[in-house]
């Protein structure tokens, strides 16, 4: 089987992989991140259909969390298409296994995938049994914005083999600008699984205050303890706060790097794949920039909200693509 099926096959991998970060998204959005409370089927069913046929019973089996048909739906609806995603990948990695004599197969990236993707479906089950704890919402976000981006990088091709030093500058950039986004991702997440993004209704104070009361100290305590119910936050409203505002202060700094690199691409890229990420990296930025004050001002709507999640997604997407024609590989590939 040629390398190019094997691209073609990590391509639609990548949109089934942005289609779960969306709905995931979605589904976290619409409160429905426990609308099966049990894992991997929904009260004790395979669909959510059946679970709703059999109310009776599923209420007197589940007493605190009745069966809500339009959230259980929703999150069955994220299990079937994350469990098409994984079984994607395992073809993915038979097919490079397969191809392994090839050098220019990539093996190791798809290897890696498939002990992310077993970890993934563990996060996934650990988000309902712990009853959806931040600190393993926000690392299951963080799994499916990894899978996304890995996905990406083998899909794309590049027969470009140098690395021009005019460029030197541009891949230390780069590369910061990956930290910087992951990180504001992962503020992001902390946001939405700390229930924070309603704390800060105003636009640019929060509170009406450019410095509102705030109590970090209570808002990034990652662990505390087992057998608390995290559905609608359990957080004070000043940690709340601290939250969101520190998240504000991520989007400037982040928006300040991402910017700086996309113009450093337009301006000293050596090659057009660089130069078009670039730009397409600046525009998706402004989209993100107009999209979130919008969000608030509007009150957060569910479908704003569920774009800038995604739109945060494309963001990774433009960075990936800036760095892999920013690194190709020297030789053969080897990852």
């Amino acid at each position: 089987m040629p390398v190019s099926t094997f691209r073609k096959l990590c391509l639609l991998g990548t949109v089934l992989a942005l289609c779960v970060v969306v709905l995931g998204a979605y589904v976290r959005l619409n409160h429905a991140g426990l609308g099966c409370p049990d894992w991997p089927g929904c009260y004790g069913h395979f669909t959510a259909g059946a679970a709703a046929e059999n109310h009776a019973v599923v209420n007197a089996a589940f007493p605190d969390r009745p069966v809500e048909y339009h959230k259980a739906l929703k999150e069955m609806l994220h299990r079937y298409l994350a469990s098409t995603l994984g079984f994607a990948i395992l073809v993915i990695a038979a097919v490079a296994w397969r191809n392994r004599h090839d050098r220019q197969q990539p093996t190791g990236l798809p290897y890696a995938l498939v002990g992310l993707v077993i970890f993934q479906g563990l996060l996934g089950m650990w988000t309902v049994t712990l009853l959806l704890k931040p600190l393993i919402v926000s690392a299951h976000l963080v799994g499916g914005l990894t899978t996304l981006a890995l996905l990406w990088w083998l899909s794309l091709t590049t027969t470009r083999r140098s690395r021009p030093a005019a460029e030197g500058s541009l891949r230390g950039w780069a590369v910061l600008a990956l930290v910087v986004l992951a990180l504001q991702i992962m503020l992001g997440g902390w946001v939405s699984t700390n229930y924070a993004a309603v704390a800060c209704p105003d636009f640019p104070t929060c509170q009406r205050s450019f410095w509102p009361e705030m109590d970090f100290r209570d808002a990034f305590v990652l662990w505390r303890g087992l057998g608390i119910d995290y559905e609608g936050g359990v957080l004070d409203h000043p940690a709340r706060v601290a939250i969101h505002f520190t998240h504000r202060l991520g989007a400037i700094l982040t928006a300040l790097v991402l910017g700086f690199v996309a113009w450093k691409a337009l301006r000293t890229g050596q090659s057009r794949g660089v130069r078009v990420a670039g730009g397409t990296l600046g525009a998706v930025l402004l989209l993100q920039l107009v999209l979130g004050p919008v969000m608030v001002l509007e009150t957060f709507p569910l479908p704003l909200a569920t774009a800038h999640n995604a739109v945060a997604a494309l963001l990774l997407l433009a960075l990936v693509a800036l760095l892999r024609f920013l690194f190709p590989p020297r030789h053969h590939a080897s990852y």
